[in-house]
């Protein structure tokens, strides 16, 4: 049995990062950029207008001009006002030659149709043009490799016209649930059986975490049909997960049939609260984490071991830190010689126990934000303490 420290180290030495492919910014939506990207236009490419309103050359002196043309966004002709003139302008259009400024039309008074005049003092040469390459600059760097791509990030690489990315692809994922005992929710229940909640709750964490390629597979606690279903899984994806028969019982048989698949074990069990019980593994490339059975351990192992590994595929960087160090509010007492991870709700620089802490109980899920990583050598972590916190 080793340490949380040591299950890490080898997790880490033994990730894998995904390929680099090109996918359309459609596709690209929380996939992590493998490369600099760099600005292949100016942006704005032209002049534009910030209002809908009246451009002209804006000079202390004249403060009236004659309206002499119309200019919408999309307008692609070359306009030039003449000196005295004006031209009625829409937001984003082209700025015309001749003009400097843009005045709002809300600021304008018209002395008769067709002549406009301004008398205000918020007006100055250049007010509400967006000047060319105000955004960005022809080749100037707009997102750095490693960067996520979220809805920002993809909106500004439209703006430059890039139409296609170059990221790290994720991973192909599937996970096995075992168990005689365990229905899919919706149908009834009898005496002795209970809904699976670990299926729906790895499929959804592992959609949270970017993997576009889930598949799911069922098996019962026989070991000639768990040894093909995993030789099956292991064929198909990049990481195997699964939940359950990974302890020690009379039909506990994952570990015995990962061997027979000559699935290379780094480690098994871990000195943790919960999920004690964890496989981790290899075959090839391919990675094999077997979690214990209890829905709050799969969760749990998910968050400090799962996620990290795809994260670093995905090529994220700094994946096996803590998102914060928090004080507990409490005084909290535990079993020396495991590192407990609980279940929290964060609460400015402090972070909150919830009740609810064995590992079959899911409740304390209904209103979590992160677990808390209290240290393997307390007997009681008291309050004011900081902690590592990983969001959920």
């Amino acid at each position: 049995m080793i340490s949380v420290e040591q299950a890490k180290k080898i997790l880490s030495e033994n990730s894998e990062k995904g390929q680099i492919i090109e996918k359309s910014l459609g596709e690209c939506l929380g996939l992590i950029l493998a490369e600099d990207i760099y600005s292949p236009i100016d942006v704005p490419s032209f002049d534009n207008s910030a209002m809908d309103g009246y451009a002209m050359n804006f000079e202390e002196t004249n403060r009236s001009w004659e309206v002499s043309n119309t200019i919408q966004a999309g307008d692609t002709s070359e306009i030039n006002i003449a000196p005295g003139k004006a031209a009625r302008i829409f937001t984003g259009a082209k700025i015309p030659k001749g003009t400097n400024t843009v005045i709002p039309q809300e600021l304008i008074e018209t002395i008769e149709e067709g002549q406009i005049s301004y008398s205000g003092d918020k007006i100055s040469t250049g007010s509400n043009v967006r000047l060319k390459g105000s955004q960005s600059k022809k080749n100037s760097l707009i997102l750095e490799k490693g960067q996520v791509l979220g809805a920002g990030q993809i909106g500004l690489l439209a703006s430059v016209g890039v139409a296609q990315v170059k990221v790290f692809s994720p991973p192909k994922v599937g996970f096995i649930v075992t168990g005689n005992e365990l229905k899919e929710p919706g149908t009834p229940l009898k005496d002795g059986e209970i809904y699976n909640s670990n299926g729906p709750m790895l499929e959804a964490l592992l959609k949270e975490s970017c993997v576009r390629k889930i598949k799911s597979y069922k098996a019962e606690d026989d070991k000639d049909s768990l040894q093909k279903i995993i030789d099956l899984a292991l064929s198909e994806n990049d990481i195997l997960l699964l939940s359950g028969g990974i302890s020690v019982g009379d039909y506990d048989f994952v570990k015995e049939c990962l061997n027979t698949a000559k699935v290379k074990e780094l480690f098994y069990k871990i000195k943790q609260r919960p999920g004690k019980p964890m496989f981790a593994g290899k075959k090839d490339k391919k990675l094999i984490l077997a979690l214990p059975g209890n829905p709050a351990s799969v969760h749990s192992c998910f968050i400090q071991y799962v996620r990290p590994s795809i994260n670093f595929w995905l090529g994220k960087t700094a994946v096996w830190e803590a998102d914060h160090n928090l004080e507990i509010s409490e005084d909290i007492p535990k079993k020396t010689g495991f590192t407990h991870f609980m279940k929290g709700k964060k609460n400015g620089d402090k972070v909150e126990l919830l009740k609810g802490q064995q590992s079959f109980n899911l409740q304390a899920f209904a209103t979590a934000e992160c677990l808390l990583e209290l240290p393997a050598e307390n007997s009681v972590v008291t309050a004011g303490t900081k902690v590592k916190v990983y969001d959920l």
